[in-house]
């Protein structure tokens, strides 16, 4: 599930941290890598319980709607199909699924209010209405209307600061979660462990990740020695410190990595400085990293491996 930019940011901070505790080593370094990977799952799984629970509300408001004294016809015909439909039992009846919930200790970590909260907004929705009275559900209906809801959950302030309570990396990762989630709801219903596949790559977080925050800690002062000539008229110490480490991080990427194309690291760090460093990193780093690419090119330090990854 995760992708190499979210593996490269999880370095960076890593490394950042470092700047900001000199004391620490690389196992110390490791550990919390480790631990920030291990809670991207973490939340895809935080993500679907919740989006299950507020599904399972349905059934609360059956049950309101049948007590009244005077109920209306509309809700004489209510149905808890939102959470009685086969996709979405197809997630409540994963016994698998429901033991990663229990090992990771994440149904204490659902706050009922804002399960109710998110559940009452949705179904003043004129989409959720229709779809209650329809008499003829099929699985595209039941399809369409989950999606309409995780969507409704995503522009709900109050969802995404209880994620966040929980989980302070939300904002690096919740592209990819938003993107796990709207996959396994189209792929619903699902079956097994469906879930194996949104667990981190190896390849991705220890061939590739561990690998980099390695060999950026190692190679330290030659980096620095290899990028202190291209700053011209700046003085390194004068470089903004999320700079310099994103500088070391494509340099070791450029020189250690040979499947992965000059360009896509370029284009990668000069993303990643956007979102992370100053208003005008993106072209620092582009233009540094242009230089020292040419640089080491001549020298034939950068080798790439198979068709079209020589530049």
């Amino acid at each position: 599930m995760l992708s190499r930019r979210n593996v490269r940011i999880k370095v960076m901070q890593m490394l950042y941290s470092l700047s900001k505790d000199e004391s620490l080593k690389f196992e110390d370094l490791l550990t919390r890598y480790n631990s920030r990977i291990n809670k991207s799952f973490q939340l895809y799984l935080f993500n679907l319980l919740y989006f299950l629970r507020i599904t399972e509300y349905a059934r609360n408001d059956a049950e309101r709607k049948v007590s009244k004294f005077l109920p209306t016809d509309e809700d004489k015909q209510f149905t808890a199909k939102l959470c009685e439909n086969e996709l979405i039992q197809s997630l409540a009846e994963n016994e698998k699924l429901h033991l990663l919930f229990k090992h990771y200790k994440l149904n204490e970590l659902v706050d009922k209010d804002t399960v109710r909260l998110i559940y009452t907004e949705f179904a003043k929705k004129e989409e959720y209405r229709d779809y209650v009275m329809k008499k003829d559900t099929g699985e595209e209906d039941h399809r369409e209307i989950l999606l309409d809801l995780y969507k409704h959950c995503m522009q709900n302030e109050n969802f995404e600061d209880k994620i966040e309570d929980h989980y302070a990396q939300w904002i690096d990762d919740q592209s990819l979660i938003v993107g796990a989630m709207k996959k396994t709801i189209k792929a619903l219903p699902t079956e097994g462990d469906f879930f194996e596949e949104y667990r981190p790559n190896k390849e991705t977080t220890l061939e590739f990740g561990e690998q980099l925050l390695r060999q950026v800690l190692e190679q330290d002062q030659e980096l620095l020695d290899l990028i202190e000539p291209t700053l011209k008229n700046w003085d390194a110490d004068r470089v903004a410190i999320i700079d310099m480490i994103l500088l070391k991080m494509a340099l070791t990427e450029l020189m250690t990595f040979p499947t992965i194309p000059s360009k896509v690291t370029i284009n990668e760090f000069v993303e990643i400085s956007k979102l992370y460093s100053t208003e005008k990193s993106k072209d620092f780093i582009n233009g540094i990293l242009d230089r020292l690419m040419k640089k080491l090119n001549k020298e034939g330090k950068i080798r790439k491996e198979g068709r079209g990854l020589l530049e």
